[in-house]
């Protein structure tokens, strides 16, 4: 069953409720990332990545966590700061979220369906809002099967 996250409300970096339909007509990588995990290298990644293909139309979209080893403790400003100041990083970074609410209620029932295992777990959206797929933390944002697969999104 496709599932879609259109409908889904989300909080953007000003806490204001924003629908994840607005990006309609983008291909969405949205990423649960945190600052002192060992995958936060992976905002590099990320950003290069919505450097690659955003004017193509990718949007990454980070939701910071603090659920998985309470990895991200910091407020959202000490967080856009340091995927500034450490990686360059300047992709859409939303409101703190809990696994427990959107948009990961509705992303973790797409394939495999499951509750999101740990930080840097990344989903693929399309266009029209299904979701494409589900990459696990050790995939890497250079991976040839990442790259791949938004390349085939973007040219759909």
């Amino acid at each position: 069953m496709a599932i879609s996250v259109s409908n889904v409300a989300v909080r953007d970096a000003k806490g204001d409720e924003r629908n994840l339909g607005e990006w309609a007509g983008k291909v969405l990588l949205i990423v649960n990332v945190a600052s002192r995990c060992g995958f936060t290298r992976q905002y590099a990644g990320l950003q290069a990545l919505q450097e690659s293909y955003g004017p193509q139309g990718l949007a990454v979209l980070g939701f910071p966590c603090n659920d998985f080893g309470a990895q991200e403790p910091g407020t959202l400003p000490e967080i856009q700061q340091f995927c500034s100041t450490t990686y360059g990083a300047d992709f859409e970074l939303l409101d703190k979220v809990v696994m427990a609410e959107e948009p990961y209620t509705t992303l973790s029932q797409s394939e495999p369906a499951g509750p999101v295992a740990w930080n840097f777990e990344k989903f693929l959206v399309g266009k029209d809002g299904t979701v494409l797929g589900r990459y696990k933390s050790n995939v890497e944002p250079d991976s040839a099967e990442l790259k791949g697969a938004i390349e085939a999104a973007l040219a759909a």
